[in-house]
Formats: C-alpha cells, sequence, structure tokens
C-alpha cells in the first residue's frame, strides 16, 4: 500500500517520541542522530509534541563549550495508555502512563464454556473500568486502548477474523466493544503485541532479526525482521503453531492434524501429562493454568512424571524452533507468555538441546534462545503501544491540536507499521 505524506509524518513523530521514551533526557542532536532523520524535521517533530503535551522541556545538558543543548524528556502525565490482553483463560488489563509505567492491573478469569463474543466484551469492559478507577485518570487523559485478541485479525475493520480456540468468524469486535468503552479502540493479536514489547523493552531491543515465541493456550511466532515488526500480506504472520510438526498427528482447532500447538500449547502439554500418566494428580482437567502450575512444581520437586512432561514438550518444541532457525535465521529466539513464564528454565534447558539435534550448525551458532525478561504482561504492553501509535495517527494535520479524531464509535484510524526502538524496562 503507497504511504501518504501524512503516514510518514505519522511515522516519523512515532519514531521520534518513542527515541525520547528510550532515552529521557534527551536533545534534538541526538534524536536526529538515532533516527536519521535530519535536524530540521526532528525539531518540527519535537515541537508538535510539546504543543500535545507528550513530551516536555527539561533543561540543557552540560557543555564543555559552545552553546548549551536543550533536552527533552516524556510527559508521563501526558496521558494514559491501555493495553488489553484477551486470551482463553482470562482478561488482563493494564493502564500506563506515557512512560508506560504501569498505573493499574484487573484481571477478569474466563471460564470454560464463556467464550461467547458479548460474554468476552463484558470482561473487558468490566476490566477497563476497573484500571481507570484504580488510577483515578480522567476520561479525557486516556489517549487510547489497544487490545489483543487470539488469532487472525483485520486490523483497520477492528474484525477478528478467524480465532481457531473458540470457533470466532469475522467478529466485528471493536464495535462491540465501542458500545462498552467510549475511548479510541486498536486492534491486534498477541503475537504482534509480544513482538512489539520485546522490541521496545526486552529481549529484541537492538536486534536485527527476533523470533518471539509465544507460549500460551495458543502458541505462534511473533516475527521481528530487520528490527521491525513483521505482519504480512494480511496482518496474519506468525502462525507457526498451527503449521504441522507430526504428520496425522493430534486434531487441532483450527481442522488440521499434528499442528506445533497441540503439543506445545497448554492444553497440549496436558495431554503429553495424561499419556504419561493418566491418574496422575498433577494434571487438572479443567483447568489449563493449576496444570502447568502443578507440572512447574513437580519439577522443582524431581517428580518423575512431572520431569519426563517438560522433558517431552521441550523436545516437541525445540524440534519446532529448529525449523525457525533454519528458516529465518534469527539473532535471537524469545520464550514468552504464561506458559514460557511458568516452566521457565527446565523448559527452555530441554528446548535447547533439542534444538542442537535438529538445527543446522551455521545458524544455530548465530542465534541465542532465551526467556522473555520483561517482567509485566508483554501483551498489554506491547497493545497499550498499539494504542500510542493510533494516537499519533489520529491527530489532526494542524500541529497541536490534542484531542484524537474518532471515527464511528470512538475508534481511530490505524496507519503505520510499528518499528523498532530501543527504550528501557519501566520503573
Amino acid at each position: 500500500m503507497k504511504r501518504t505524506s501524512r503516514d510518514i509524518r505519522t511515522a516519523n513523530r512515532y519514531e521520534v517520541l518513542r527515541q525520547i521514551i528510550a532515552e529521557s533526557p534527551t536533545s534534538r542532536q541526538e534524536l536526529a542522530a538515532a533516527t536519521g532523520l535530519s535536524l530540521a524535521t526532528v525539531a518540527t517533530l519535537v515541537g508538535e509534541l510539546l504543543e500535545l503535551g507528550m513530551i516536555t522541556e527539561v533543561g540543557f545538558e552540560d557543555s564543555a563549550g559552545g552553546r548549551p543543548r536543550g533536552l527533552v524528556a516524556v510527559n508521563a502525565s501526558g496521558g494514559a495508555l491501555i493495553g488489553v490482553d484477551i486470551a482463553e483463560t482470562y482478561v488482563r488489563v493494564e493502564l500506563f502512563d506515557l512512560a508506560l509505567n504501569v498505573l493499574g492491573r484487573a484481571d477478569e478469569d474466563v471460564r470454560p464454556g464463556e467464550n461467547r463474543p458479548e460474554q468476552v466484551v463484558a470482561h473487558v469492559a468490566a476490566a477497563v473500568g476497573s484500571v481507570v478507577a484504580q488510577a483515578g485518570v480522567t476520561g479525557a487523559r486516556v489517549l487510547g486502548v489497544g487490545v489483543s485478541v487470539p488469532g487472525q485479525v483485520d486490523r483497520e475493520g477492528g474484525v477478528s477474523v478467524y480465532a481457531p480456540n473458540w470457533d470466532w468468524h469475522d467478529v466485528p469486535l471493536l464495535d462491540l466493544l465501542a458500545a462498552h468503552i467510549a475511548y479510541p479502540l486498536h486492534l491486534d493479536n498477541p503475537l504482534h503485541a509480544c513482538t512489539v514489547a520485546e522490541l521496545w523493552f526486552g529481549a529484541a531491543r537492538g536486534r536485527g532479526d527476533a523470533v518471539v515465541v509465544n507460549l500460551g493456550t495458543g502458541v505462534g511466532a511473533g516475527l521481528a525482521l530487520g528490527g521491525e515488526l513483521h505482519r504480512g500480506t494480511t496482518n496474519s504472520a506468525g502462525e507457526w503453531g498451527h503449521t504441522t510438526l507430526v504428520l496425522d498427528g493430534r486434531l487441532c482447532h483450527c481442522g488440521n492434524s499434528g499442528c506445533v500447538e497441540t503439543y506445545v500449547g497448554a492444553p497440549g502439554i496436558m495431554l503429553n501429562l495424561r499419556e504419561l500418566s493418566p491418574g496422575s494428580p498433577l494434571l487438572h482437567p479443567e483447568d489449563q493454568t493449576a496444570t502447568i502450575d502443578a507440572l512447574a512444581r513437580g519439577v522443582a520437586q524431581q517428580d518423575p512424571v512431572a520431569v519426563k512432561a517438560v522433558q517431552n514438550t521441550g523436545r516437541y518444541l525445540g524440534a519446532g524452533i529448529s525449523d525457525l532457525v533454519n528458516l529465518l535465521n534469527p539473532e535471537v529466539i524469545v520464550l514468552s507468555s504464561w506458559v514460557a513464564s511458568a516452566l521457565g528454565e527446565p523448559l527452555l534447558a530441554e528446548v535447547r538441546e533439542a534444538v542442537a539435534r535438529h538445527a543446522l550448525k551455521r545458524p544455530l551458532a548465530a542465534t541465542e534462545i532465551i526467556l522473555s525478561p520483561i517482567p509485566t504482561d508483554p501483551v498489554c504492553l506491547g497493545a497499550a503501544t498499539f494504542a500510542l501509535e493510533g494516537a499519533l495517527s489520529s491527530v489532526s494535520q494542524k500541529p497541536g491540536s490534542p484531542s484524537p479524531k474518532k471515527t464511528t464509535g470512538g475508534r481511530t484510524a490505524r496507519r503505520t507499521t510499528p518499528a523498532r526502538s530501543r527504550t528501557a524496562p519501566p520503573s
């Protein structure tokens, strides 16, 4: 799609703001060097961000001679952003200031069978209301809400195109949410949200090519190529969880058999455990989280069934990741989301061993496989950056207009694609 001059200006404004968040306080000269933009362009964009109240002047840097350079920093109190992580078993919402520090957090359990769109929307609306009340912010300060939903999404239309674990097809999710939430809404999926979080705050920061493996109920691989999020032609890049791992293997919700997800997603891990020990007390048939937590405790206590279940899971996961190593030759592969966090180092060790057996030696030697270092929910964090992107893309062409322009239902236009950034973790 051909980008207009306004799209390019929005992308440049976004890049400058992200660099300010990364390096606050910083000078216009440092911003020009970091972004590759001319000093005149940076000066204009900084002026716009100052008028929008997103950044502030903070004095001058020490000078050993010559004219001191003025410094700018992010205005943390200049607005609030909300990130929403809709998962198969929970809804989590976090509210951030403009420096992306967490100000409020709310969780809602999604019980089995409670997955109709209107039920999920009710959970999201309740959690958003809760975090706004916790943080004590006014509606005028909330610049936008980034919403992550599993599966394939149409960002521009605000539609959940296909969520296989819930059998959702073409659900107009943002229209449904707009009936309950007055703030601008922006939709994407957890693969992209996790990847942007790692680019901004985590293991992909400063890397050229990275893969973020999202391990939850569902499984996928977010791609950061050339330091930028890779979305694909239809925003569907990263559906590695629905590639075939075992020919004629387990039936997947997507309708195919033997998908990666059926062996290393939370339900697949439960099947791995059941095949080893059908009556294991570690198995909680109706509770994915309880089963994964029990496995983690069992491994820590050297329970032989737990150890074997995690070994088998690591073997499957490592075989799948070796394909990513051979295909993409990335600098780093990051294991992210709640399953990876719960099983931690024992799973990572098994994965590394399996990848070493299956991947080609040359690309493997250049690839680091690690756990995500992000201490908070990476999906909420990444979703919040989509809200920030939307807020910048929806300000009027006249510099200094602080209010985002809303379209029908409070949704804002979503035009630009996130690029790399180098921010430090929130305090």
